[in-house]
């Protein structure tokens, strides 16, 4: 996909035109968000697996939402990472633990966040939530659709609060993009998804044991390289469909009010030929019942297109790139065409989906297109995930995504390697 500056910024300005009046608008200006603290206090919570993306949560908690009181990990070296984030953000230290089982029965926990490899996804999140916790777990929901419907079941019969981390589903964007330009009927109907997540480079992880007799294989890895190089290897992976098409699933499912029912797909270790077992390249084409068609696919070769979601419409075409951009082009081109919205530095304020808080000349500045910051990026998004997971605990906010929008696209994603592994076409 190739788009000048100069028409993403026709395009930027046409996005905004768009919403120019609408209650859609609103979501863009937004600085600050849910008002803390949370009625009876913060929610006293226990992080299970503070890798790379376990870091990214614990750094993006909110202390009037939630107090950080324990830490699972079994690499001491994640651990001892993770405790310079909460010194970075200011807050007491949190104790630590291998086994999350002597975690929940030390600690006087309510709720577990965890970001662990995803083959691990549904039995902590079980055990948490049997063990009376609510859980937000980092997506894709778990590795087979035995287990999606296992972590579900559990969370109705428990009565916890379960939430799967897609962060777009809180990204304001996203959602003034839904109401004004989808919902609205701005596009038409939309017959045509692209979905695109393209990068040049390995995903191979370097590092070292944390001592010389550490011993990854009681937690299941023959080698501390399978540990982290989980993400490489069928058992404890779903591979590029898990990591980042089921991101962008989640929200095409919720733009078109639909999930798949079949899809198609292809893909093999291309490059990368150095004993990773998981694709380094993939397709997939997944059919929606209403005759909507949304394709995926995602490469390791290349990073021109970058990552975006584009909703092709009778009237015109929606993309949105990154997760901080976002453009709108009128069919037959013109003015009302693509606009580009960029992103300031963090602030120290949460964030929020509605304008309660926006400021007063944000309709105006971006009437006329100016660049304004209305914070759209991962980090913002996953504050205010982080946020409203804690008050649906304290006052039973609702969840922008919750387990059955989370089973849908991790079903289908799942029902695509399959997919591709048989050379088929297989109903979801």
């Amino acid at each position: 996909m190739t788009i000048t500056p100069e028409k993403a910024a026709e395009g930027r300005r046409n996005f905004l035109k768009i919403l120019a009046g609408t209650p859609a608008l609103a979501a863009l200006g937004v600085t600050a968000a849910m008002k803390g603290p949370v009625r009876g206090g913060p929610v006293r919570v226990g992080f299970i697996g503070v890798g790379g993306q376990g870091r990214a949560l614990l750094s993006n908690v909110d202390p009037a939402f939630a107090d950080v009181r324990a830490l699972c990990d079994i690499n001491p070296t994640s651990l001892a990472r993770a405790d310079e984030v909460l010194v970075r953000n200011k807050v007491a230290a949190a104790r630590h633990y291998a086994d999350f089982r002597e975690m929940l029965q030390k600690e006087d926990l309510e709720a577990v966040i965890m970001a662990p490899p995803l083959w691990a996804h549904a039995d902590l999140t079980v055990g948490c939530l049997e063990a009376g916790k609510h859980v937000l777990c980092e997506k894709m929901m778990a590795g087979s659709v035995a287990d999606c419907e296992r972590m579900r079941e559990t969370a109705r019969r428990t009565g916890k609060v379960l939430e799967i981390g897609y962060q777009r589903n809180y990204n304001a964007m996203y959602h003034a993009a839904y109401d004004g330009i989808i919902k609205s009927g701005a596009i038409g109907d939309v017959y045509h998804v692209r979905l695109a997540w393209h990068r040049n480079g390995n995903w191979r992880r370097q590092g070292t044991p944390p001592s010389p007799d550490f011993d990854a294989s009681k937690w299941g890895y023959p080698t501390f390289e399978h540990l982290i190089n989980w993400r490489l290897y069928w058992k404890y992976s779903q591979g590029l469909m898990a990591e980042l098409c089921s991101h962008q699933l989640n929200a095409a499912n919720w733009f078109l009010g639909s999930k798949p029912e079949a899809v198609h797909a292809t893909g093999g270790v291309l490059r990368f030929k150095d004993g990773r077992e998981v694709f380094d390249h993939v397709y997939a084409t997944f059919e929606y019942p209403t005759g909507q068609t949304a394709v995926f696919s995602s490469v390791e070769s290349n990073a021109f297109d970058d990552y975006y979601e584009m909703f092709m419409g009778t009237k015109g075409t929606l993309i949105l790139r990154r997760e901080i951009e976002a453009l709108y082009f009128e069919e037959g081109g013109g003015e009302a065409g693509a606009t580009s919205i960029t992103v300031a530095p963090q602030t120290a304020g949460p964030v929020a989906l509605s304008s309660e808080t926006q400021a007063a000349n944000t309709n105006q500045q971006m009437a006329q297109g100016s660049p304004v910051s209305p914070l759209f990026d991962r980090p913002r998004s996953t504050r205010l995930q982080i946020q409203r997971f804690c008050s649906a605990i304290r006052v039973g906010t609702p969840l922008a995504c919750g387990p059955d929008k989370a089973f849908d696209s991790a079903t289908a994603c799942i029902r695509a390697n399959d997919a591709a592994k048989q050379k088929a076409r297989l109903p979801v």
